[in-house]
C-alpha cells in the first residue's frame, strides 16, 4: 500500500502545486497593472510596487490553496479514472475511502497552513498594504517631482522643474514660489538646483544655482529682485497625520484571538463587536470546508465511463469560487449587524457540506452513479451540436460533395 500512496502523492503534488503558482501568478498580475498606475499617478517610487504586492499575496493563497487543493486531488483522480487505473484500484479492494488517505494528508497540511495565513498572517499584511496607501497619498513615501509639472510642497510652495537627471539629485529649469507666514510672496528662478539634508528632520534645504529671486512684503511699495550665483531656500516638510491603528473599525486587519477578544458579549462597541464575528465566523468557515474538498474533488474528477469530458473542472472552480462570494456577501451583511453571523455564514457552509456529500455517496456507493450526470449529457449534446454546425465542417462537407461529383 506504501507504494500506491507515494504514487497517489505524487499524481497530487504536480496540479497542485501547478495551480496555486498560477493562480497567484494570474491575481498578482491582474493587481500588478493597477498598482503601477496607481503609484505612477502619485509620484511614489516604483519600488513599493513590489511591497505593496508581497503584502497582498498571503490574501492570494487564502484563496489559492483551497483551489489548488481541490483541483489537484481532482485531477489526480481524473487521471486514474481515464488510464483505467482506478477500476485496477477498485477490484484489487481498495475503497474510495482508503484512496482518499493522502488526499487527506495534504488537506490537513494545507489547512495548517491556510489557518496560519488567514488567522494571522494576512491580517497583517492588509495592514501593511493600507499603511502603503496612505503614505503614497500623503506623500510620506518620498513623492517624486513630476518633471514639467507644478508641484505642491503643502499649502505655501510651488514647485516646477524643466529637467531632473541622477534620480531627481541634480536638478535644471527651476521655478519656485514660496508664500512665508508672515505674508508677501517669494519667487525664484534658477538654472540649477539640489535638495540637501538639514539637520532638522523637518526641514530641507533647496539649494539655486544662478538665478534671480523677487521678494515683496506687506510693508514693501515694490518687489525687491535679487541675482544670485548660489541661494539656499529652507523649505519645511509637511505634516501628515499618523495612519490608523491596526484594526480599527474593521475586523480584516485583526488576528483570530483578537478577534475573540473584540467579539465578546461585554463589547461595549457593538459595531465592532459585530464586524469582529463576522470576520471570525468567515475564517473559520472558510478554512473548515478545506476538510471536504478532496471528496468533493473525487466526485467531480471521475467523468463518466467511455467518456474524458472535463466538465467536472469547470464545475469544481465555479462551485469554490461561488461559496467563496456567498461568504463574502455573508460576512458583509453580518458586519452590518442586520443578520447573526453564524446564520449568515454557517447557513451556506452547512448547504455546501451536504451538496458535497451527496455527490461524493452518489459516486462511491451507488453503482454508476454520477453526480452531474444531466449536466454531463447536457453538455455532450451542446458539443454535437455545435460540432456539427461549425463552419469548418459545413464548408468540408461542401469540398466532399464537390469531389464525389
Amino acid at each position: 500500500m506504501k507504494s500506491i500512496d507515494r504514487y497517489m502523492a505524487r499524481l497530487i503534488a504536480v496540479p497542485l502545486i501547478s495551480m496555486l503558482l498560477i493562480t497567484a501568478m494570474l491575481l498578482v498580475l491582474d493587481r500588478m497593472l493597477r498598482l503601477i498606475e496607481f503609484v505612477a499617478n502619485e509620484g511614489g517610487p516604483v519600488s513599493v510596487v513590489w511591497r505593496m504586492l508581497a503584502n497582498l499575496l498571503p490574501e492570494y493563497l487564502g484563496l489559492g490553496i483551497p483551489i489548488g487543493l481541490l483541483l489537484g486531488v481532482l485531477l489526480a483522480f481524473r487521471r486514474l479514472a481515464t488510464t483505467s487505473e482506478l477500476d485496477v484500484m477498485r477490484a484489487i479492494g481498495l475503497g474510495y475511502g482508503r484512496m482518499l488517505f493522502v488526499p487527506y494528508l495534504y488537506c490537513v497540511v494545507l489547512a495548517a497552513l491556510n489557518l496560519a495565513i488567514v488567522g494571522y498572517i494576512q491580517p497583517r499584511a492588509r495592514y501593511n498594504y493600507e499603511g502603503l496607501r496612505f503614505e503614497l497619498r500623503t506623500g510620506a513615501l518620498g513623492a517624486s517631482i513630476k518633471v514639467g509639472e507644478f508641484t505642491r510642497f503643502g499649502a505655501r510652495m510651488t514647485l516646477r522643474v524643466e529637467q531632473s537627471r541622477d534620480n531627481g539629485r541634480n536638478l535644471s529649469g527651476i521655478f519656485v514660489h514660496m508664500v512665508p507666514k508672515g505674508g508677501g510672496w517669494i519667487a525664484a528662478t534658477a538654472d540649477k538646483g539640489q535638495f540637501l539634508a538639514t539637520d532638522d528632520p523637518d526641514t530641507i534645504n533647496l539649494r539655486l544655482s544662478n538665478g534671480t529671486l523677487v521678494y515683496t512684503a506687506p510693508g514693501f511699495v515694490s518687489p525687491r529682485t535679487l541675482s544670485f550665483t548660489q541661494h539656499d531656500l529652507p523649505i519645511p516638510l509637511p505634516k501628515y497625520e499618523a495612519f490608523r491603528q491596526r484594526g480599527d473599525n474593521t475586523g480584516f486587519e485583526l488576528t483570530l484571538p483578537e478577534l475573540l477578544e473584540r467579539g465578546r458579549p461585554d463589547n461595549a462597541d457593538l459595531r465592532m463587536r459585530a464586524k469582529s464575528r463576522a470576520a471570525l465566523h468567515y475564517r473559520l468557515a472558510e478554512i473548515s470546508i478545506m476538510f471536504l474538498l478532496p471528496m468533493l474533488g473525487v466526485a467531480l474528477g471521475i467523468p463518466p465511463k467511455r467518456s474524458t469530458s472535463a466538465l467536472g473542472v469547470f464545475v469544481a472552480v465555479v462551485m469554490v469560487v461561488t461559496y467563496h462570494k456567498v461568504n463574502e456577501y455573508g460576512q458583509s451583511v453580518g458586519g452590518l449587524g442586520k443578520i447573526n453571523p453564524i446564520l449568515a455564514l454557517w447557513a451556506p457552509w452547512t448547504l455546501f457540506a451536504a451538496l458535497i456529500v451527496w455527490m461524493f455517496y452518489t459516486t462511491a456507493f451507488v453503482p454508476g452513479g454520477q453526480p452531474i450526470g444531466a449536466l454531463e449529457r447536457g453538455f455532450g449534446k451542446a458539443t454535437k451540436f455545435i460540432a456539427r454546425h461549425l463552419p469548418g465542417r459545413v464548408r468540408k462537407r461542401d469540398e466532399a460533395a464537390g469531389a464525389a461529383e
